[in-house]
Parts: structure tokens; C-alpha cells; sequence
């Protein structure tokens, strides 16, 4: 199959961690795979190096000073619309609202579902749950939303992890007590929630940080960091806000966190978590359905700024890796790919404008 994988960005999201992996996956597997995203702020490649066997088509998206959100979607949308190629694939699968709206047809992974204010992504939003001709989600819970507000009945395939790259990392006792955090700071993250728990953890933990990594997105949370920062001092605590971490050094900082905080208010499955599983770190999660799916009794969970304090707590007294190790293992990016290629092949549409009989797949650019 001749596979276009569309993502949004090259920068470490978890839409586009996955995106390269489930490439890497299939072209290993023998597929002829593509991957197409918007090269933001003038970058010519990934957050990472790609493996070689799959294609890569970044398309230039220069920054323009000014721009509001609600334009920058739309700036998005078009550029990649006016680049990509629909009938050069077979399979075109897009693995975000904006890319899923810069084709015609095509196979949609919603890893997660978002309420949004600005008018523009609202309606990116809804149209690429509804335009698309199959959908993908990576839990069943997300599945389930689906279902109930729209009425699309959607295949579950689950992420697969790295669990090696994070399992040999070296830990660093030298980098000291740290609850670690992954996302940057920004309103689904649940950052607010976790600057709360973490001084209420300090009362009784004087000598642990909190370190918070990564932060990169297409919006804009400005206002948002400001009442974070505005927070942190009225609370009398220092994170430590590292921003982007290069893709080399991030296990290492994983590895040696004393737990990994995960307050999301949504997430699609919890990749970065399962991260720091494989790496033998205990996590904290939010206590949502998707998550309590995807972690069972492997992970702890909170819902309350006091909840997330007692259970930081409970697992700096020490917690056995290998329940989080082995759940870990299960999840492998061979399995997800896979189980996409079944996918493919079954949506074939052979009387739909611009297929093919004889059992091969449409072009659904």
C-alpha cells in the first residue's frame, strides 16, 4: 500500500510521536509510507531522526508575527491542502483535526476529543470527526465519546511505546528528588492542578522538586502561564520549567524522576505515562475513564489537588517497577501497525469515485 501518514507539526507532541512510530512500524512491515506535516517556524526535519525507509514531505509554514490562532488554523489547513498530493496513496490517514481537513477523504485517528472556544478550531474540529470515510481511536473510551456524540462507530487500536529506549535509560541520582511532569503548561495538562498538589506535597517533602518538561504547541497559552506564574509565587514554590527537552536526553529525565505526574484533564491514552512506566517510574494519573482503561491497577489516581499530594507521597515511600514494566512491554508499535494494515484493507470502497475492483484499495485523497 502506497500510505500517506498527515500530521500537523514537527515538533514532540504526542500526535506526532505517534505518527512517526506507526510509520516506522508499517514501513518495516513493507509498506510504502509517506509522512506529510507542516514544517512550523521554518523547520526542514523532525524533533527526531526518521527512520529512512519512510518518506518524508515537510511542507514550509513560515511564522507570520500576529497572527491570531483562529488564522493560523486556517493558514494551516490551506497550505498543506494546497501541497499534498491525494492521488499518490492509496491510503491517506490524517492524526489531527487540521490535516484531516486539508484532504478531501481520508482515515482519521482521534486521539482524543477537545472543547475549544476560538471559533475556527471549533469548526476544524467538528468537521474532521465528521468528514472522514473511517475512524481510528487509540482507547475505547475515546471510542465510546465518539459513539455517544456523534453516532460514528470507531476502530480501537492503541498506541504501542518505545519500552526499551525508556527501560536501559540510565538513572542520574545526581539530578536529585523530582516529581516530573511532561506537556508543558497549558489548561488540558492540568497544570494549575498539579502547582497546587505540589505545594501542598512540600509541606512534607521539603526537599523534592517539581520539574515540568516540554510545552510545544500551536496555540497560544499565554494567559495561561501567567496565572500559573502568578500562582506559583502566591504559593511560595519554584518549579523548575525546563521547556522542550532534546529527544536524546529526554528517557534519562524520565528515568530519574522519583514519580511522573500525570493531572491531564483529557488524553486519548497516556503514551507519555506509559513512558515513564517502562523507565520503572510510579505514576500519578488523573482518575479518567480512558485512563483507568488504559493503566488499571498499575498507576495511582487523584482528581483533586489534595488527592494528587497523597498520592505523590504514597509512591515517593517507594513502589515496585515491574507491574508498570510489564504493562509497558504489551504495547509494541509492530502490533499497532499491524492491526492498521487489517484496517486499511478492510475499508477498501471499490465502487466509490476513483477506486478500483479486484480487491484494491481506493484513493481516499
Amino acid at each position: 500500500m502506497r500510505i500517506a501518514l498527515l500530521s500537523y507539526s514537527t515538533k514532540p507532541r504526542g500526535g506526532v510521536v505517534h505518527t512517526l512510530a506507526l510509520a516506522e512500524a508499517l514501513a518495516e512491515l513493507g509498506e510504502d509510507v509517506t509522512v506529510w506535516t507542516l514544517g512550523r517556524g521554518g523547520d526542514a526535519g523532525f524533533f527526531r531522526p526518521v527512520d529512512p525507509r519512510v518518506r518524508l514531505s515537510i511542507v514550509p509554514f513560515p511564522d507570520v508575527p500576529g497572527e491570531s490562532v483562529g488564522e493560523r488554523i486556517l493558514r494551516s489547513i490551506a497550505v498543506l491542502r494546497a501541497a499534498f498530493t491525494p492521488d499518490a496513496y492509496d491510503i491517506v490517514h490524517a492524526q489531527d483535526c487540521i490535516s484531516a481537513n486539508a484532504v478531501d477523504r481520508c482515515v482519521r485517528t482521534i486521539h482524543h476529543l477537545d472543547t475549544f472556544t476560538t471559533p475556527e478550531l471549533a469548526a476544524c474540529h467538528e468537521r474532521a470527526i465528521i468528514r472522514p470515510y473511517a475512524h481510528i481511536c487509540v482507547s475505547a473510551s475515546v471510542a465510546a465519546e465518539v459513539r455517544a456524540g456523534w453516532g460514528i462507530e470507531a476502530a480501537v487500536i492503541p498506541n504501542g511505546v518505545d519500552h526499551d529506549r525508556f527501560a536501559t535509560a540510565a538513572r542520574e541520582p545526581e539530578r536529585g528528588r523530582y516529581v516530573l511532569a511532561v506537556g508543558g503548561i497549558e489548561p488540558r495538562k492540568g497544570s494549575l492542578d498539579l502547582l497546587e498538589a505540589y505545594a501542598l506535597l512540600v509541606r512534607d517533602e521539603p526537599g523534592v522538586r517539581l520539574v515540568i518538561a516540554g510545552g510545544e504547541t500551536l496555540f497560544d497559552y499565554r494567559d495561561y502561564r501567567t496565572r500559573w506564574e502568578k500562582r506559583a509565587a502566591e504559593l511560595g514554590v519554584e518549579p523548575e520549567v525546563l521547556g522542550p527537552v532534546a529527544h536524546d536526553e529526554l528517557p534519562a529525565l524520565v528515568a530519574s524522576a522519583a514519580v511522573f505526574a500525570f493531572p491531564s484533564t483529557k488524553e486519548g491514552f497516556g503514551l507519555a505515562a506509559m513512558e515513564a512506566l517502562a523507565a520503572g517510574v510510579p505514576v500519578v494519573t488523573r482518575d479518567l475513564p480512558v485512563l483507568r482503561e488504559v493503566f488499571g491497577a498499575v498507576a495511582r489516581f487523584a482528581t483533586t489537588p489534595a488527592g494528587f499530594a497523597h498520592e505523590f507521597r504514597a509512591a515517593l515511600a517507594g513502589a515496585d517497577p515491574a507491574p508498570g514494566r510489564s504493562l509497558s512491554r504489551r504495547y509494541t508499535w509492530t502490533a499497532a501497525a499491524k492491526q492498521h494494515q487489517t484496517f486499511y484493507r478492510s475499508r477498501v470502497e471499490p465502487n466509490a469515485p476513483g477506486g478500483c475492483h479486484l480487491g484494491r484499495i481506493h484513493h481516499p485523497g
